[in-house]
Order: structure tokens, then sequence, then C-alpha cells
């Protein structure tokens, strides 16, 4: 599932977001949710959100539990 539709990400669940250091070279960073910080229900990047570690980057990838 990709991270363009805000009502697929939920605080708590495991996604792979990409960094705005990474978006040239696409690495992905694995990691928790735990703010949306998106207002809008989509973006074509993906969702903006903070991982529990603090990084913040836009969903390109959510995992199920």
């Amino acid at each position: 599932m990709n991270g363009q539709n805000r009502k697929d990400i939920l605080p708590g669940i495991t996604v792979d977001i990409v960094l705005k250091k990474d978006q040239r070279t696409g690495t992905l960073t694995r990691g928790i949710v735990k703010d949306i910080l998106t207002k809008s229900p989509n973006h074509p990047h993906g969702i903006k959100v903070r991982l529990t570690d603090g990084q913040i980057g836009r969903v390109q990838q959510i995992h199920s539990k």
C-alpha cells in the first residue's frame, strides 16, 4: 500500500518513509508513525509523518502488522 492517502495511515503502524535529505536517492527509512503532519486527505508525494524516533518524511510504503 502506498502512503498517498491520509486515511490509510494511523499512529502506531510501521511505514517506510523518504527523508528530505534522501529524496534524490530514494533511500527509505523504516519506523513507527507517531504523528501525521499532512492535513489534506491525500498527497501525490506521500503523507508527511513524524516517526517515534523524531525523523520526519513522506510515507512511501505501509506495512501491515
